[in-house]
């Protein structure tokens, strides 16, 4: 563990004085670090909070984390070109460099998007581009899981403290997540993952990436906030078009009405970053249960045996070992989709 500069110390102190950050937090804190003059009780708190420094870059150290101060050399150029910056960040692995780009959605997304999620974030992965995201359940966990499946590059921006993983069943997601990429979080221990820390983890999210994708999303979604902060720092954003007809469409569409460019295939996206694609390798012939399977859907044991005439004890068989395999998912509802794996060409 590196002995942190003086200014890095206050830094810390601040963020651990005033947990739920702001930017208003963010820019007094600033002025305090520079001698001027801000609200007697931030100061006096944050002041107060110094001591506590070296015990929590010790259990950071213990966690597998420490803190990256945002005046550090090595900090990301993106986001302290920022509006409004981090002060500093816990960070758990490697922040990879090089292109990079957010995709964003619905915690609720349907089996398309999920599909949609890991198609886009292992095909980026294998082209060396940095797969960026919140860890959330469905599109966010959907493009991590595709990054890892291409060996990474990812990072998650979490909206909780680094000793508490949010969703807890992503644990073993975070796990991989840290191996092949980073985790990050503005929060300091012990910070709960609050409503409020969405929408300003967001700009993170949108400040990492040269561009943004939203895979699904409905008219109320914090995937059109990351696009929205994604504008107003001058990034790129991409929509995924869906049905007319389907609410998680909404938003994706209504960014594409309102000038996004359409995200219909890999190509699209790293055409807008200038990364050239790597060639694929053609795809495996689908055989037996596969071949049943249609892009975007999901099937049941009961669809399986009636199209293709196999009784229920071989569909459930053959299914758990296509699992194994890593060629078919199963959704939280108990049906099944055919999974993405990285080309092997």
């Amino acid at each position: 563990m590196t002995a942190p500069t003086a200014n890095s110390r206050h830094a810390l102190a601040w963020v651990l004085a005033h947990p739920d950050g702001a930017r208003e937090s963010r820019r007094q804190a600033r002025a305090w670090m520079t001698g001027e003059l801000v609200e007697p009780t931030r100061a006096a708190a944050a002041e107060a909070a110094l001591p506590r420094v070296g015990t929590t870059l010790a259990a950071l150290d213990r966690l597998g984390w420490r803190w990256w101060d945002s005046r550090e050399p090595d900090f990301p150029p993106r986001l302290a070109a920022l509006g409004d910056p981090p002060l500093g960040l816990f960070v758990r692995g490697t922040l990879p460099v090089g292109p990079a780009v957010a995709l964003v959605g619905a915690r609720k997304a349907s089996a398309y998007g999920r599909e949609v999620a890991e198609w886009f974030g292992l095909e980026l992965a294998r082209a060396g581009v940095n797969v960026v995201s919140g860890m959330a359940r469905g599109v966010d966990a959907a493009a991590h899981r595709g990054a890892l499946g291409a060996g990474g590059p990812t990072t998650a921006v979490w909206g909780s403290g680094p000793d508490r993983i949010y969703p807890p069943e992503h644990d073993q997601l975070a796990a991989g997540i840290a191996e092949h990429g980073a985790l990050l979080s503005e929060y300091p221990p012990g910070s709960p993952p609050l409503a409020h820390h969405f929408p300003e983890r967001n700009r993170l999210i949108a400040g990492l990436a040269q561009a943004i994708v939203v895979v699904e999303a409905d008219v109320r979604s914090g995937a059109l906030i990351t696009a929205r902060l994604a504008l107003d720092e001058g990034r790129d954003v991409l929509a995924v078009p869906g049905s007319v007809f389907a609410p998680l469409s909404a938003g994706p569409n209504g960014l594409l009405r309102s000038g996004a460019a359409p995200a219909l295939t890999v190509g699209d996206i790293l055409d807008v970053i200038g990364v050239e694609a790597r060639p694929a390798a053609p795809d495996e012939p689908a055989q037996g249960l596969l071949a049943a399977f249609r892009p975007g859907t999901t099937l049941s044991v009961d669809d399986l045996a009636a199209a293709t005439g196999m009784p229920v004890a071989a569909v459930l068989e053959s299914l758990v070992q296509l699992e194994l395999e890593g060629r078919v998912a199963r959704e939280p509802d108990g049906r099944f989709r055919r999974q993405h794996r990285p080309a092997t060409a």
